[in-house]
């Protein structure tokens, strides 16, 4: 498992993967106790190499996200499993991330909305496997104690609105191709014995 760009904890989301190995990658000044350091989008990996790959929230912070994606095309195996996590534009964390100057959380470039990744993704030749949505958590309820009513108010109404977030799990597809063998050029057939028409007439 390759996870392309830091969040949360170091490495806190790759402590569940069940794969043999697993590395984090991310920008400099945005280690989080990566493995590597190098931009997303020229990652320092040969073709086709990498079995499963995760970016979380990498497409989000990036001033190019396609560039990213792309890039993780190249180093995935064919078959290989791509998982994109992503806010939810028309959430609580999605219209915070809008709307705030700054960016929230801090540095946020744009909301990626899944619409527009599956686009991208089928332009590169993914399939689409699984979408699940996550986060039901107010961004505004931190500064709030549990005993509050206010707080219990955002928490109960949190439930009834969309997910704050989705992760999004796609398949590099491997296309084979399949030789054609060019076909024998046929030779006209040569019956003997016939005699050959005439165009003239008697008199």
């Amino acid at each position: 498992m390759l996870q392309v760009g830091a969040w949360g904890g170091a490495r806190e989301l790759l402590a569940g993967s069940r794969t043999r190995r697993a590395s984090l990658i991310a920008a400099p000044g945005l280690s989080g106790g990566a493995d590597v350091l190098a931009r997303p989008s020229q990652l320092p990996i040969i073709s086709d190499s990498i079995d499963a790959a995760l970016l979380p929230h990498t497409l989000e912070f990036a001033p190019d996200p396609y560039a990213i994606l792309r890039e993780v095309d190249r180093v995935l195996s064919g078959e290989g499993q791509l998982l994109v996590l992503g806010f939810e534009p028309w959430s609580l964390w999605g219209m915070r991330g809008r709307w705030s100057r700054r960016g929230f959380p801090p540095g946020l470039r744009r909301v990626l909305p899944e619409r527009r990744l599956r686009e991208w993704l089928v332009l590169l030749g993914f399939e689409m496997v699984a979408t699940q949505r996550y986060l039901y958590l107010s961004p505004f309820s931190r500064g709030l104690s549990a005993g509050e009513g206010t707080g219990r108010m955002l928490r109960r109404a949190t439930y009834l609105l969309p997910a704050g977030a989705y992760l999004l799990r796609a398949r590099k597809r491997l296309y084979t191709l399949t030789p054609v063998r060019p076909r024998l050029r046929e030779k006209p057939a040569v019956i003997g014995g016939l005699v050959k028409p005439t165009t003239r007439t008697q008199a």
